[in-house]
């Protein structure tokens, strides 16, 4: 599914109205969304100009996503993230303001967020001229964690998000996680702890089980979660070219520095020096539990937001020496010894 976002400004006189609402076929529910005429979309885009496009230039109060080529997989991915976003609400997830079906037409609205994706900080065309503090990136992570753990824990149904990256963590103007993108979202029922389907998501973030076997739960989410809080510590992405076209995984190039109690090689070098080595420490820990190759071993999104309130709490609390001991890190192709996070833990609990 191919999408181009435009950002706009919203008519002040709309400002004034009450947004239409939507019920749901299946539910009586009505939900506040606004079912936007195609005309005021396209009045509000300069009908989709490019110069509108997010992150090329225009600042407005939403932007809108546009389907651009249809198929029967695209139009179902266009329905599961409007049905979605009109279930949850929480200040951590992507607002839905509203959609357009039409003809060959797919829009969604949402709310614009100023400070574009996480990924553009991390990796793209702003990484260099914005680094993210150590503060914002420990906001971010308690942000993105308590988004996905109110889909894993109260949404009803639950609800996997099975495409956790950076480029689906959107910032606002506060720099507050917004985690989006939701087409890829499973809803699951009550009482099923894992369903098998076909493999959808990203190269580097996907959980063993998953990739391989196509099982899919909520602890899929965790293991992209933790990938993701290795990428936001490091700036590394999740998959690193190697000469010869080979690719090494994120884990696989933290797990020999964690063993070596080398944190400080880990962090992000543009930080020069300005974070907390007590609290990097722990987001380390708590990113190598979430990406265990074992999916017993990982931790709920509830424990993981927990833990991270918790790390934002300490400084310098813990003891220089970390236990590292053989663990079950693996990677599809490579198996490699780990980091223990367990006894992390207790260094967390005890802190």
């Amino acid at each position: 599914m191919i999408m181009k976002c435009f950002c706009c400004d919203r008519e002040e006189e709309e400002e004034e109205e009450e947004p239409k609402t939507s019920k749901n076929s299946s539910s009586s529910r009505e939900y506040p969304w606004k079912i936007y005429p195609l005309k005021e979309i396209l009045h509000a885009t300069n009908n989709f100009n490019d110069d509108n496009k997010i992150g090329e230039g225009g600042f407005g109060s939403i932007a809108v996503k546009r389907l651009k080529a249809m198929s029967a997989k695209a139009e179902m991915e266009f329905a599961v993230e409007v049905e979605i976003l009109g279930r949850v609400r929480h200040k951590n997830l992507l607002g839905l303001m509203g959609f357009y079906a039409g003809g060959n037409e797919r829009l969604i609205v949402y709310d614009y967020m100023p400070n574009h994706s996480l990924l553009a900080h991390l990796h793209g065309q702003i990484a260099e001229d914005c680094v993210l503090d150590w503060n914002r990136r420990m906001n971010i992570m308690i942000g993105s964690a308590e988004g996905i753990a109110y889909l894993h824990h109260e949404a009803n149904p639950h609800i996997i998000h099975r495409d956790i990256k950076a480029s689906n963590v959107l910032l606002d103007v506060e720099f507050q996680a917004k985690v989006a993108d939701f087409g890829f979202a499973k809803l699951m029922p009550d009482g099923v702890s894992h369903v098998t389907t076909r493999v959808k998501g990203t190269l580097g973030y996907l959980a063993p089980e998953y990739a391989m076997w196509g099982k899919v739960s909520e602890s899929c989410d965790v293991y992209s979660f933790g990938i993701l809080l290795l990428e936001i510590i490091s700036a590394k992405k999740p998959l690193q070219k190697l000469p010869g076209g080979f690719r090494r995984g994120i884990v696989q190039w933290a797990t020999p520095l964690v063993q070596k109690g080398a944190f400080d090689h880990i962090v992000d070098p543009r930080l020069k020096g300005r974070y907390d080595r007590a609290q990097l420490k722990l987001v380390v820990m708590i990113a190598m539990r979430c990406s265990d190759s074992n999916v017993e071993n990982r931790p709920t999104m509830m424990e993981v937001v927990e833990w991270l309130r918790r790390t934002k709490e300490v400084e310098d609390m813990v003891d220089e020496d970390v236990n590292v001991k053989e663990n079950n890190h693996n990677d599809m192709d490579d198996d490699e010894n780990s980091y223990d996070g367990h006894d992390g833990m207790e260094k967390l609990n005890e802190a």
